[in-house]
């Protein structure tokens, strides 16, 4: 009923959108690009973070103008950065984080764009990369863990930035062509040709590049550092493919596929293996 519900609701705003489109295409094009952009969860509360986080030391950098958190628990001169997914924040990274703490790593989880404690009411990956570099600049992490779109992003970094001191990058459940990703919403709200148009043109200019091109799987080809790939084949968010389409271009890595675990990927053994790698000499 309520997938039923879901899906009624979407192609109502699909239709209000194409409908304004006839008569506002800019004021509708913006509603659709917003709809996408910008993220309906994962914002968070300076006064309701939960202890785990609070022991964490909280620092504020600035990309442009915004403002974004990221959370540090100090530990030996090895670096462990950390990129949630969309509509996710640093909190996910919870389960995570014991298994990184038993090998005295540094870690530092940072709040994506308009996620978190961040500031900011769109998301793309261009900005979270810088994002990334701001952090890395200052820190040196030799390891980048990402889940999602925070995987992406971190193939997006190191491909687009060529950090030297990164070292190994772990991608979870992490999707590979953007445009799987605008054409899946475009197909939900059912949105017509004047939007999709539109839409496109706007990531294109955000992106610098044509969409097909913006892919992990191009982005990990040009990437000569150690990898990891994990996924799950029953993820209902991602498909499996995405991941196999990474680990065919990426040289140097290596894929696990997971069953159960949908897109979230918590799991004890799972954090055991990513923690193995991560802590392996070259």
């Amino acid at each position: 009923m309520k997938n039923k519900f879901y899906f009624i609701y979407t192609k109502i705003v699909g239709f209000i959108i194409n409908v304004l489109s006839w008569f506002f295409p800019k004021v509708a094009l913006n509603i659709a690009f917003g709809l996408f952009g910008k993220p309906k969860k994962g914002k968070l509360s300076i006064d309701k973070l939960p202890e785990f986080v609070q022991k964490a030391e909280i620092e504020t950098f600035v990309y442009k103008g915004q403002r974004f958190k990221s959370y540090i628990w100090k530990g030996n001169e090895t670096t462990v950065l950390l990129a949630h997914g969309w509509e996710s924040n640093s909190l996910r990274w919870e389960k995570l984080l014991p298994y990184l703490q038993e090998k005295n790593f540094t870690i530092i989880a940072v709040d994506g764009p308009a996620h978190g404690l961040s500031t900011g009411n769109t998301f793309d990956i261009p900005k979270y990369a810088a994002f990334i570099n701001v952090v890395a600049q200052e820190y040196n992490p030799q390891f980048l863990v990402g889940h999602s779109m925070g995987g992406i992003s971190c193939l997006f970094y190191q491909y687009f930035y060529k950090n030297s001191t990164v070292k190994k990058i772990v991608s979870i459940g992490s999707p590979s062509d953007f445009k799987i990703i605008l054409q899946n919403y475009y197909n939900l709200l059912s949105l017509n040709t004047t939007i999709v148009n539109g839409i496109d043109l706007q990531y294109r200019k955000i992106l610098r590049s044509s969409i097909s091109f913006f892919s992990g799987s191009y982005f990990a080809s040009k990437i000569n550092i150690k990898g990891l790939i994990v996924h799950d084949i029953d993820d209902a968010t991602v498909s499996i493919e995405e991941a196999r389409k990474i680990a065919s271009s990426w040289k140097n890595s290596q894929l696990i596929e997971t069953k159960g675990l949908d897109h979230s990927m918590h799991d004890a053994d799972l954090y055991k293996k990513i923690t193995l790698f991560l802590s392996q000499s070259e």
